[in-house]
């Protein structure tokens, strides 16, 4: 990779890492709730009338918003409102990696390697250590922020697996998914459900007055989170997939949870215990393991994925598509529709 791109990729999981001190910034202010459904809100608008919708059924990417948005933001601001450390956050987040695996494998029967099988246990030890550290009052942060933080990397699996779908129906009316036009359009639909569980979790005037009386802090949150990590992160992000093989991009993204925890260090003065840095640890070893030991056939369709669309590996640390098209089923039936299958 040049050095412009190579400088991107690093900006572009900068941007990402610090996403988390800014939420934590951001939640200072504005309830959880309310804060993600107006982050999802100026996403959507008004870049959803600059960006093309998405060639996949609605459904799918009301799905994906329903998951991604509602369920692992939703879950994620929650989780640091009620006191889940920034850095921790970004860190236990990529736990994502391993529920999509494990969701693949129950809901698609996709066939768990031994060195994914590695990882998971290496980045469970982690989670572990994580949780007994949480269980002696390490760091006041109460065992219900951790578990809602899993439950975000939970729910960003699944979603993964809604992108695979998404995928495969753009596939079967001969077009490749823009993953940026899906993230925008996808944008519409938590505002309304997060709204109203903000209303239920808190009073209604308490969400008016946040509303009617936020600070600059909260309005840059909103901000930075919105245009910088979402349009600018899954935007350059596509460049770069569209530029160079997945196999060079993806291994950039391991600097999330880096920066991730180095900014929380520096912004918000986060220290984690001895045993939280094991564990936060652990799970990065093992999102390398996944990184290092792909097989060459997986190797060989993460490249075939990102060749034939505008695909972002949402976040994904080692950009393994479990979201893959069906361009090598295709292919083996001789199905003349193999030929859509190019870069948009």
């Amino acid at each position: 990779m040049p050095a412009r791109d190579v400088l991107l990729a690093v900006l572009i999981a900068a941007v990402w890492g610090a996403n988390f001190t800014v939420i934590k910034i951001g939640l200072a202010g504005v309830p959880p709730m309310l804060l993600a459904s107006l982050r999802y809100l100026a996403a959507a608008v008004p870049a959803v009338f600059l960006v093309p919708r998405p060639k996949a059924p609605a459904r799918l990417w009301v799905v994906y918003g329903l998951t991604v948005g509602v369920g692992q933001f939703g879950a994620l601001f929650w989780a640091m409102d009620r006191g889940m450390p920034a850095g921790l956050a970004s860190v236990v987040l990529q736990s994502q990696a391993f529920f999509t695996l494990l969701f693949a494998a129950a809901l698609l029967k996709e066939r768990i390697r031994a060195p994914e099988l590695a990882g998971i246990a290496v980045s469970g030890a982690g989670l572990v250590a994580i949780a007994m550290s949480l269980s002696r009052g390490a760091a006041n942060i109460p065992p219900s922020a951790f578990l809602l933080s899993l439950s975000a990397a939970a729910f960003w699996g699944i979603s993964n697996i809604v992108v695979r779908r998404a995928v495969e129906a753009a596939a079967q009316q001969g077009a490749s998914l823009d993953m940026l036009g899906l993230v925008v359009w996808s944008s519409l639909v938590p505002p309304i459900p997060l709204s109203l569980l903000a209303l239920l979790l808190h009073s209604p005037p308490m969400v008016a007055r946040a509303f009617t009386q936020m600070e600059a802090a909260s309005l840059f949150a909103i901000a930075y989170i919105a245009y910088g990590s979402t349009l600018f992160g899954y935007g350059g992000w596509s460049v770069l997939l569209g530029r160079h093989p997945a196999s060079k991009v993806a291994p950039y993204s391991l600097l999330v949870p880096v920066t991730g925890l180095l900014t929380a260090g520096v912004v918000l003065g986060e220290q984690l215990t001895l045993t939280q840095w094991l564990g936060s640890g652990c799970i990065v070893a093992g999102l390398v393991l996944l990184s290092l030991f792909r097989s060459p056939q997986t190797r060989e369709r993460d490249e075939a994925t990102a060749a034939s669309a505008s695909l972002i590996p949402i976040d994904h640390p080692d950009a393994r598509t479990f979201f893959v098209s069906k361009q090598r089923r295709t292919k083996s039936s001789g199905d003349s529709s193999a030929s859509a299958f190019k870069r948009e």
